[in-house]
């Protein structure tokens, strides 16, 4: 099979377009991309060819294993997310719900008020900025779209939403869904 007829995925056949102000850099399978908000780099993996046209980044499998067109997907959509977040950022926001439940940055820790006997302190990895809004809403920013996902999802671990009264740590828009309770 000749390596124009291999299919790849849809995600992966198309092509990163790269804004004005974006540079980047691809030498032994490291893909560096760098903009206004920061630089981010990824390991490309061997079972997928990357070529450079122009402002475009395009993807294609090495190979026609199924492993090969399955990479290809991912590492564009790795390489979109970062082309993303170097331009524009990502933003994840967290409501606290309950009585007396709090937020405070100071500094590079977040401090959270759960309703436990002690507050917990959360310290910031590089790379992630919080603010908040008001007492209750905490602003996550950060250039990596997985790390802010992880630090927004272990910080709502630390209370999540419970069905009954849907007090706890949920993310801006996340809808709880509640059962109605014992009757008497």
């Amino acid at each position: 099979m000749a390596l124009s007829e291999i299919k790849s995925s849809h995600i992966g056949r198309l092509p990163v377009a790269c804004p004005s102000g974006v540079e980047v850099r691809f030498q032994d399978r490291r893909l560096t991309i760098k903009g206004k908000n920061g630089e981010l780099s990824l390991d490309v993996h061997e079972l997928v060819q990357l070529r450079q046209e122009g402002a475009e980044l395009r993807f294609s499998p090495a190979d026609g294993s199924t492993e090969a067109r399955a990479l290809t997907g991912t590492m564009r959509a790795l390489a979109a997310n970062m082309v993303t977040g170097v331009s524009e950022g990502y933003e994840r926001a967290l409501e606290l719900v309950g009585v007396g439940y709090r937020v405070n940055v100071q500094g590079r820790r977040v401090e959270l008020a759960l309703g436990f006997s002690h507050p917990i302190s959360y310290p910031l990895p590089d790379g992630i900025e919080a603010s908040t809004e008001g007492a209750t809403t905490l602003i996550l920013k950060g250039t990596d779209k997985q790390l802010l996902g992880q630090v927004a999802s272990e910080i709502r671990r630390f209370r999540p939403p419970e069905p009954y009264k849907g007090k706890g740590v949920r993310y801006r828009g996340e809808y709880v869904r509640k059962k109605e309770g014992k009757k008497k």
